[in-house]
């Protein structure tokens, strides 16, 4: 009986200890987001100024060593308090990464039970509705949910902000795939979190950034406080990508991840496929 009684103990703490996991999870991913968001017109004109095989983060590498190498390598475009504050953001990431890796390690299940729970998906697997929203694109024209999906045989959301390295070097790519997708009856729309609830700094920023990297396709916002709004602060992996049916539903697992990857550009046109099979049928 004393056995079986440290036994559920011994469980219960390893429960709890994974449970505490994912929330320092979360909320050190929400820690890195915040640090990029503060400064965002700052961190823009590093990714700007740098060369373009600078702004490809190598896979498993710390981001914070990856931000602090194009800020070396852009330093003679910034003031010297300018250096210093992104410096010690960017140390600060480091920091951050150290401690996500440290608990990968130790809580594989927690980390990945983090991320899917910032994504939104469902416990039981079942399938999600995208929450539905009205906001406008861009330009200031009218954009509702209902009406985008349904007249799609596939739609394809990108999620992603303008100082994140990795969103703005797939930006020509999501182009090339809007272009693909039209042939089929389907579309890709972005959505910049920095933009929620119609920021005009941010809409300005993130329009240079789309036509210096020659993307047409139609990026949207929504009021922040929204269901959709929710959804996208609870966004803390980018690029991410998901894929919706003519009903809105989310078909499949997100990508996370940048779609220039032969992993993740594989996984997004399976789930493609299966959602424009799926049209066909109906």
């Amino acid at each position: 009986m004393a056995a079986l009684v440290l036994a559920l103990v011994l469980a219960s703490c390893g429960a709890d200890g994974e449970e505490k996991a994912v929330n320092e999870f979360r909320e050190l991913m929400k820690q890195e987001q915040d640090i990029l968001s503060q400064n965002s017109a700052l961190w823009e004109k590093v990714f700007m100024a740098a060369d373009k095989g600078m702004t490809l983060q190598e896979d498993g590498k710390n981001y914070g060593d990856f931000l602090l190498k194009i800020i070396d390598s852009t330093k003679d475009q910034f003031t010297a308090d300018e250096l210093s504050l992104l410096q010690k953001e960017a140390e600060k990431v480091r920091d951050i990464e150290n401690k996500l890796i440290a608990l990968e390690e130790k809580y594989p299940a927690a980390a990945q039970k983090a991320l899917d729970s910032a994504m939104g998906m469902p416990a039981d697997g079942s399938m999600q509705t995208f929450p539905a929203f009205e906001g406008k694109d861009l330009d200031g024209n009218d954009v509702k949910s209902s009406e985008l999906f349904s007249g799609n045989a596939v739609t394809v959301v990108n999620f992603w902000f303008t100082t994140c390295s990795p969103c703005v070097s797939e930006l020509d790519e999501l182009e090339a795939l809007n272009g693909e997708l039209a042939e089929k009856g389907g579309e890709l729309i972005g959505i910049n979190s920095f933009t929620l609830d119609g920021n005009q700094t941010a809409i300005d920023e993130a329009k240079a950034v789309l036509q210096k990297k020659g993307a047409t396709y139609q990026n949207i916002y929504f009021d922040s406080n929204s269901e959709a709004g929710k959804f996208v602060t609870n966004v803390y992996a980018f690029p991410t990508t998901y894929v919706v049916d003519r009903n809105g539903c989310i078909v499949g697992d997100p990508i996370v991840g940048a779609v220039t990857g032969e992993e993740q550009k594989k996984a997004l046109e399976e789930l493609i496929d299966k959602a424009l099979d799926a049209d066909v049928k109906k």
